[in-house]
């Protein structure tokens, strides 16, 4: 099929090039220059593990190209998908000018269209328009009427929601938990099915349904994960307070087949891209049809308020916010999760800004995501060229990623190139009994702190 993805960004280019992958005639189209000419030299501007080698190998064989041509690309393709930013306010109000602005210049690229390309009242063969970006409900239809209001040609609609992975967004597409579509005919869904169908050979499923049901179901799944995270976190506070060991429950409590293990784990909260905004969303539709989302609100509390309860462990064991004053900090980890270079709603940019704040010099390393932490801090942190770098002379550690490589680190050199042997673990990552028997003292999530005995007996 002859496909158009709008917009260049995570969810475009990845699901762009796995099209162009399968066989697909795809075209990447963005307004801004600057990207398309790096990806037409073969280089991705997100981080994905993959994406590159992905993109250069389609892009040889004539499936894979990249424009800035809005009239050439949407009057091409059988289908297009809109795939850009919807960004939300505080109080997730998403904006839909992005959204309404391309399905605008679509409605006038079919109109202008010789012929009936784009037009044609034969369902097989009129273009679909998918909204692929995460919109609230009844977005489809504003797109619809924006179209409509540029066109008598005849097009179709469609949802298909995305569910990918940032550092396994790839995988996610090529192998699917399932794939949804939301069509309103039988023939434009039909379409979809042809062309996911390569995509779910192993036998899982593909959900047609009505558009409204295809836009809520994004939704509904990011914030039930979502909810998993700010519960566990509960759980976490609720087991420092009374001495139990948050690793211990949920053991106990996963070992239950109702409930599992997976997004159970205690930590700094969530981040990115995806479950701010989308649990935002939610509160605000609630809001919107006055239907409270009163556990959404409850959800986005405590994440919120997570990244402050760990930053007030480092006030407390520094005295209190004004002992950080010329203090040297080292943080490990700025993206949000491993595997990505997106620190949009990072805990670690929290952090960091909470201890630059209190007059606190940071260091910070991370694998891949740097750059991106310039865009939201500048030169206002320091940046090491590996997490041992990091280490030197700094009155602490701040564990705020999981990458693999902070997970068995060199402890005694650790120990040597740091000023005070004190690590906060926002991950969890370390054994505190180790932690004791190398003499550091040692804070995490939901498990009882570490203060080495030689510390306790000088205090």
């Amino acid at each position: 099929m002859r496909i158009t993805m709008v917009g260049t960004g995570y969810v475009g280019l990845v699901t762009g090039t796995c099209l162009a992958n399968t066989g697909n005639d795809v075209t990447c189209l963005d307004v801004d220059k600057a990207k398309i000419d790096k990806l037409n030299n073969g280089i991705s501007p997100i981080y994905e593990p993959g994406l590159d080698e992905l993109i250069q190998r389609n892009a040889a064989a004539g499936r894979l190209t990249f424009t800035t041509d809005k009239v050439s690309a949407y009057q091409s393709a059988e289908i297009v998908f809109i795939c850009v930013g919807t960004p939300s306010d505080e109080k997730g109000h998403a904006d839909l000018k992005y959204v309404l602005a391309a399905s605008a210049d679509i409605g006038k690229a079919i109109e202008s269209a010789p012929g009936d390309s784009g037009g044609n009242s034969d369902e097989r063969r009129a273009k679909i328009v998918v909204v692929k970006s995460t919109v609230p409900v009844g977005t489809n239809e504003k797109v619809r009427a924006q179209i409509q209001a540029q066109t008598s040609k005849t097009f179709f609609m469609a949802s298909n929601p995305e569910f990918l992975k940032e550092g396994a967004a790839i995988n996610d597409f090529n192998k699917p938990d399932r794939v949804v579509i939301g069509a309103n005919d039988k023939g434009t869904g039909d379409r979809m099915r042809d062309l996911y169908e390569p995509f779910v050979r192993q036998g899982n499923p593909i959900f047609i349904m009505d558009i409204p049901s295809a836009e809520m179901v994004k939704y509904a799944a990011n914030a039930m994960l979502a909810t998993k995270i700010s519960f566990i976190n509960e759980i976490a506070n609720l087991c420092e307070s009374y001495g139990a060991d948050v690793d211990e429950v949920r053991r106990g409590m996963c070992s239950d087949k109702r409930i599992g293990n997976q997004f159970l784990y205690p930590g700094l909260g969530y981040g990115g891209s995806c479950f701010p905004k989308d649990v935002l969303a939610c509160i605000s539709m609630g809001e919107l049809s006055d239907t409270p989302a009163t556990l959404l609100e409850a959800v986005h509390a405590v994440n919120q308020h997570q990244r402050n309860a760990f930053m007030a462990k480092i006030d407390k064991h520094f005295g209190d916010a004004a002992g950080l004053s010329g203090k040297k900090i080292a943080v490990w980890g700025i993206a949000f999760k491993p595997g990505t270079d997106d620190v949009r709603e990072a805990p670690s940019i929290t952090l960091m800004e909470h201890l630059l704040e209190r007059g606190a010099a940071v260091v910070a390393y991370d694998p891949v995501a740097e750059e991106t932490c310039k865009e939201y801090l500048a030169d206002k942190v320091a940046y090491a060229k590996d997490a041992a770098a990091a280490l030197e002379g700094v009155d602490a550690l701040v564990v705020c990623t999981d990458w693999d490589e902070f997970k068995f680190p060199d402890f005694d050199h650790a120990k040597a190139a740091m000023k005070s042997p004190v690590i906060f673990d926002g991950r969890n990552l370390y054994r505190p009994e180790m932690m004791r028997e190398m003499g550091f003292t040692y804070h995490s999530v939901g498990r009882h702190p570490v203060v080495p005995e030689a510390v306790q007996q000088s205090g």
